[in-house]
């Protein structure tokens, strides 16, 4: 199996050494656009956009130094991990944020085998759309039937195409109050036309997660026979096949069992749906074949260790979520006060949850003690989509049969949609649940869990 580490232009750090690496966040100049166009400044780990690949095994010991070397105080989440909650990395919450030319100690142990990420956790919303986060790989200890693997970031880009530079209105109320920031340009990897090479029938594992600030990315297979075996991290009891449109949410991932069906000389595709045609989001180009014939249905991964939910003993919750445009929502507290919706967006917040504007500042969503059930009923009454990711603790999406669906740490909850989930609050600590349309998180739209 060849390294995933090999799309990246920059290099993969190690497993774990007796010293922690230094995880630099700093700024640098990339060419991002294609070529023709001039540079771009970007805030990057270690000066990349993604930042470098992190791989260790389930088990292993994650070490970073992080360097604040951009202008703005940061810090790091580790995306779907369940850690210790002061290595959350939540600025204001779990720690404070590191000021420039500062370092901070993240140490924790990996407890699960999956495709997670990092990211900043201060300003989220525009230190995430200038380049600050990488994929963080956590490898099974036994080998998987497969020739080749590939981690594929996709990220999505706000670019002023005469100066080639980031848009730098991350405050626009526009953003905050519809679906976020959108971009207009579109990459993988850092790379708005990555192509790889492939052979016939070769086995792949793709790794895709979705790092945008807010848009939800339709794909499509071309030219492969695909399996869904993990989402968020967490492994399918049954590989599922692909044979509809796959939607990724912001901060969600998905791993795909894939076998090349394109014929030699072809070209297979990780297709994109846009609004009015279908774009490759990463082509394959086979060059020559690998065997006479597929492989056939992939076994499933291995499960990670998690508590199962007891649905009739779990404590229940409503996260009523509203605001936004074109909403009708008139009022609601801001400081433990009830204010009118242009209070609220003077203040610079949008959104409400349960009748609150404070976000992360509000009132808790729940407190619950540790080892306790519990089930939250999202209802959201919005015009807009929301991408709600729970910190520190996978949950179950429930079916609507009542019985246990998909294990996640972040669901996709349509406009008009109700959605349920359920978990274990096995991890005690102050836990976000937020939605990760990054601009609505800072504008109302964060609540916390609190577990004793």
């Amino acid at each position: 199996m060849s390294s995933a580490g090999a799309v990246f232009a920059c290099p993969s750090f190690a497993q774990t050494a007796s010293k922690p690496q230094v995880l630099k966040a700093s700024v640098a100049d990339v060419q991002l656009l294609p070529e023709g166009y001039g540079q771009t400044s970007i805030w990057g780990y270690e000066g990349s956009t993604p930042g470098p690949e992190i791989r260790v095994v389930k088990g292993a010991r994650v070490q970073r130094t992080l360097l604040n070397e951009v202008p703005d105080p940061t810090s790091v989440h580790w995306h779907g991990i369940r850690i210790d909650n002061a290595m959350d990395g939540v600025s204001g919450l779990t720690q404070a944020a590191v000021k420039t030319g500062d370092t901070f100690e993240y140490d924790f142990v990996a407890p699960d085998a999956g495709t997670f990420w990092y990211h900043a956790h201060n300003r989220s919303y525009e230190q995430v759309a200038r380049g600050l986060s990488g994929p963080l790989i956590v490898e099974e200890p036994e080998a998987i039937d497969i020739d080749r693997e590939e981690v594929l970031v996709l990220d999505d880009w706000l670019i002023n195409p005469e100066t080639s530079q980031i848009d730098s209105d991350f405050e626009a109320g526009g953003d905050k109050s519809h679906g976020g920031r959108i971009g207009n340009y579109i990459t993988t990897n850092g790379k708005y036309n990555l192509t790889l090479s492939a052979r016939k029938n070769e086995r792949y594992r793709l790794r895709l997660i979705n790092a945008s600030n807010a848009r939800i990315l339709p794909l499509q297979l071309e030219g492969f026979d695909g399996w869904i075996v993990a989402l968020d991290g967490m492994p399918l009891t049954t590989p599922k096949p692909v044979t509809e449109t796959i939607v990724l949410a912001p901060a969600q991932r998905i791993d795909l069992i894939v076998d090349v069906t394109a014929e030699v000389g072809e070209t297979a595709h990780v297709q994109r749906l846009d609004r009015s045609d279908v774009a490759s989001q990463v082509a394959f180009d086979v060059k020559s074949s690998a065997a006479t014939s597929k492989r056939g249905t992939p076994k499933p991964l291995t499960p990670n260790e998690t508590p199962t939910v007891d649905l009739s003993s779990a404590k229940p919750f409503v996260l009523k979520m509203e605001g936004g445009a074109m909403s009708g929502l008139r009022s609601a507290t801001l400081g433990g006060v009830k204010r009118s919706m242009g209070e609220i967006v003077e203040a610079g917040q949008f959104w409400a949850f349960n009748g609150a504007a404070d976000g992360m500042d509000g009132p808790p969503l729940a407190e619950l003690s540790q080892g306790e059930h519990a089930r939250i009923m999202i209802k959201n009454e919005t015009s807009f989509a929301h991408a709600m990711h729970l910190h520190g603790m996978h949950f179950n999406e429930v079916n609507p049969d009542g019985t246990l669906g998909l294990l996640r740490d972040t669901t996709l909850v349509e406009r008009g949609e109700e959605r349920e989930i359920a978990f274990v609050a096995d991890n005690p600590g102050k836990w976000l649940f937020h939605c990760h349309m990054l601009a609505h998180a800072a504008s109302g739209m964060t609540t916390r869990i609190l577990v004793s």
